[in-house]
């Protein structure tokens, strides 16, 4: 009996050493999946086939192909809108960006000054918010051009840190042409094209009026026409003050509420982009974290550091993509460092393909390349919405794998807040699907039965990926109007537009299955289709559903939002001493004012 006691204790024992180990084991695995560090890598106008994991052979990218071998590779990877506005705010929020009042619908679809009063609405929850309430430090280093201010130059309602993050260092708007000299103006041809008629219009009327009241024929008051003139001489007086200073207005570096150089210097900016991204990954090795690192890369003004020019195959821009790449690799490297790769998910993508129509004054491509996909930036065709998708995550995620289902930039929002353990809201609707299951090969079809293409406020486009079938329809309301005709791009414009005489409408709508057909080349027709009415059927009532999700929301990118509003201008100086700073080489950086 004493020996049976021993051996059924013995075992009894055993039983319960191997209880322990397998709780150890579920609590390791479960602590591998939760609440692991998010870094969230985002190109500026990236094309598809500028990286080799997505086919290029000319330009170095190993950094970036390191992501796509150690991790999963998305190929048909959408951006919710094929600019960086609208594109941005739904990578944030994980919503169309229609539904948070980000998408236009006037001609120019983004923020282009500093001192607008548009934005990301403070009622929309980002997954920065989230994290950030789940105990992360959160940064976000780059472009952000998602506004500023509302009703004064210190409110900060739509800066980075009222959104969730705790620290920014960056660009609030973006890298625009006017903010390199030398590099020409972004501007300069819409200024030409809708100011100068207007101008001559003007002149003629008052010269006409002059003549008349001279002549006796109508007696028009000189006041008027002095007040008139006054006006208009006003008028023209702040545009060209304005536009003389663009670069000081509008074309600085923050941190946090704090301008620290104005106007912005690219000598090595992105050397300093990734220290700060280093840096923040140092502080915070022992708890979660957030970073979001916004490249200014590729767009244009392009830029390169002394390391990197001249070095590329592609002239500046593959410098640029190069440099680019440099960087992902020393955040790759500092994880390593830090033993923290492990428990790190790193995505890399762009906020929209590539800008096609980007041609230097000199004649030097400054675009990217979109691969075989049509079109680029601003349209809804394959190249201006399919973009990068890497998420790497060792020993969670697969390494090595292709996914070819239809997935968005969207899908992020839901993924890494169910991994923070946070509650996705459920006061709104939320877009994006948890890309987890995908990424692990749980799952094999996306939840995304249907995906919709706006251009700026209008409803482009639709995808269908039937759950039934391997076909990817895609149908198109309206296509946008390319100039020269037969090129691939809005060359005269600069940018394609979504309206009125920019586009053609389609009834019935053309349809493309991108299973066959990726390119998007030849529209099917009902002789080609035999389900083409019953598609286009299927499509329709999707539409109306999704359209009778909206809800009416302020505008944030009306003409009030967009236009430059002098109160909300930030300086480091005075106003009247064109804005000027430094503090990036040393000193305590000045609290932003108006003088």
């Amino acid at each position: 009996i004493f020996h049976l006691f021993l051996h059924t204790r013995k075992k009894m024992g055993l039983l319960l050493l191997l209880i322990i180990c397998q709780c150890a084991i579920n609590s390791i695995q479960t602590h591998s999946v939760s609440k692991p560090n998010i870094i969230l890598l985002m190109a500026d106008d990236l094309g598809i086939g500028d990286l080799g994991c997505y086919g290029n052979r000319t330009l170095r990218t190993p950094n970036i192909d390191r992501l796509a071998e150690e991790g999963v590779t998305l190929t048909q990877h959408i951006a919710a809108s094929p600019l960086c506005t609208p594109s941005r705010a739904a990578f944030l929020t994980g919503r169309y960006p229609i539904r948070s009042g980000m998408a236009a619908f006037s001609r120019v679809g983004v923020f282009l000054f500093s001192a607008s009063s548009g934005g990301l609405p403070s009622e929309e929850i980002t997954f920065s918010k989230l994290l950030k309430q789940k105990g992360y430090a959160t940064a976000l280093i780059g472009k952000w051009h998602l506004g500023m201010n509302c009703e004064s130059n210190n409110d900060f309602c739509h800066h980075p840190l009222s959104h969730g993050f705790d620290y920014f260092y960056g660009l609030p708007v973006t890298n625009f042409r006017d903010c390199k000299p030398g590099q020409g103006s972004v501007f300069l041809k819409g200024i030409q094209k809708d100011l100068v008629m207007p101008i001559q219009i003007t002149g003629i009327a008052l010269l006409s009026l002059a003549i008349v009241h001279y002549i006796g024929l109508l007696n028009v008051p000189f006041q008027a026409l002095g007040y008139f003139f006054l006006i208009i001489t006003i008028s023209l007086a702040v545009l060209i003050f304005f536009f003389y200073h663009f670069r000081h207005l509008n074309c600085f570096l923050m941190r946090d509420h704090q301008i620290i150089q104005q106007p912005l210097s690219f000598e090595n900016l992105t050397q300093r982009l990734t220290k700060e991204a280093m840096q923040f990954i140092g502080r915070n090795t022992d708890t979660p974290f957030l970073l979001v690192l916004s490249f200014l890369h590729v767009h244009t003004a392009l830029y390169a550091s002394e390391n990197f020019k001249g070095k590329s195959k592609h002239g500046l821009y593959g410098d640029a993509v190069e440099e680019m790449d440099w960087s992902v690799g020393q955040i790759l490297d500092v994880l390593e460092n830090h033993n923290l790769s492990d428990r790190t998910l790193v995505y890399f993508t762009s906020d929209q393909g590539a800008h096609v129509e980007e041609i230097s004054s000199a004649g030097e491509v400054h675009g990217g390349y979109n691969g075989i996909y049509k079109g680029g930036k601003s349209t809804n065709w394959e190249g201006g919405i399919r973009v990068p998708g890497l998420l790497r995550w060792p020993g969670v995620v697969q390494a090595g794998a292709y996914i070819d289902e239809p997935t968005s930039n969207m899908d992020i929002f839901p993924t890494i807040v169910k991994l923070a353990d946070a509650q996705l809201p459920s006061d709104r609707i939320i877009d994006g699907h948890d890309l987890l299951p995908l990424l692990q090969g749980k799952v094999t079809r996306s939840k995304h039965e249907f995906l919709f293409h706006y251009c700026n406020a209008y409803l482009n486009a639709v995808r269908w990926h039937p759950g039934n079938s391997e076909s990817v329809w895609k149908v198109f309301f309206f296509t946008p109007n390319f100039s020269p005709e037969d090129s691939n791009g809005c060359y005269d414009s600069h940018v394609c537009f979504c309206h009125g005489g920019f586009i053609t409408q389609h009834d019935p709508p053309l349809l493309f299955d991108l299973s066959r057909d990726p390119e998007e080349k030849v529209p099917l027709t009902p002789e080609t289709e035999s389900r083409f009415y019953e598609i286009l059927g299927v499509v329709h009532q999707a539409v109306e559903n999704h359209t009778r999700s909206l809800q009416t929301v302020p505008n944030q990118l009306s003409w009030d939002n967009l236009l430059w509003k002098p109160w909300l201008q930030l300086c480091c100086s005075s106003l009247f001493q064109s804005c000027c700073c430094d503090y990036e080489s040393g000193g305590s950086p000045l609290q932003v004012h108006l003088g």
